[in-house]
């Protein structure tokens, strides 16, 4: 698992906003998209790719995409 996969398949999760905009630094929640509706996706996504389980705690605790990226590295 690296960093440039799981932003490809964070990206994939929205609408809005494409790869090239994001980066590991990116503050998921300032992005115009972002809504509950895109967090329950992100923790789909989580579990799909990485079998991983992940809260809503766990993303309001998360900043960036770096913080949600070492959240499932270390889960």
């Amino acid at each position: 698992m690296d960093i440039q996969e799981f932003i490809q398949y964070f990206a994939d999760e929205l609408d809005e906003t494409s790869v090239e905009k994001l980066s590991p630094e990116t503050d998921f929640k300032l992005l115009n998209e972002w809504s509950s509706l895109t967090a329950l996706s992100i923790i789909a996504m989580i579990d799909e790719n990485y079998s991983k389980d992940i809260t809503g705690a766990d993303l309001r605790n998360s900043t960036t995409i770096q913080d949600l990226f070492n959240l499932v590295q270390n889960k």
